[in-house]
């Protein structure tokens, strides 16, 4: 595995971390209010998260946002290894957009007016699964 990102990753992985990053900043301030909204989503969407405490599961994800953001900043951590956590944060926001009652429209995959803030985040997961695909395939 490769140990320093690829110069020509930089400009993908510092938009993207410093955009994860700063997410993951501002939701280790949620108020008890916003903590109760955003574990109220997600465990629509993924169940097994209903018996968490709100406000714990919103500092774990904060935390977790804050982890991936700083792996995409720091060059020295593997392409794969950022990429790869990327994907699967990714994955789990475009699981809840296609979870999520109320964020596509009827019988579609489009989004609703709601549904716009989380299905863009399709972009995070078409750069970890690129960054993950291209150190995989490199020699």
């Amino acid at each position: 595995m490769r140990i320093l990102a690829r110069p020509h990753q930089f400009p993908v992985r510092l938009a993207t971390g410093a955009f994860i990053l700063n997410s993951g900043l501002t939701l280790a301030d949620s108020s008890r209010e916003g903590a109760a909204h955003i574990h109220g989503m997600a465990s629509t969407a993924y169940p097994f998260l209903k018996d968490m405490d709100p406000e714990e599961f919103t500092r774990w994800l904060a935390r977790g946002q804050i982890a991936v953001g700083t792996a995409l900043l720091i060059p020295l951590v593997p392409s794969l290894l950022a990429g790869a956590a990327l994907t699967a944060f990714a994955g789990g926001l475009v699981g809840l957009y296609l979870r999520a009652p109320g964020l596509r429209q009827e019988g579609s995959l489009r989004p609703t007016q709601e549904g716009l803030s989380v299905a863009k985040d399709v972009w995070l997961l078409g750069i970890g699964a690129g960054l993950v695909a291209e150190e995989l395939t490199r020699d």
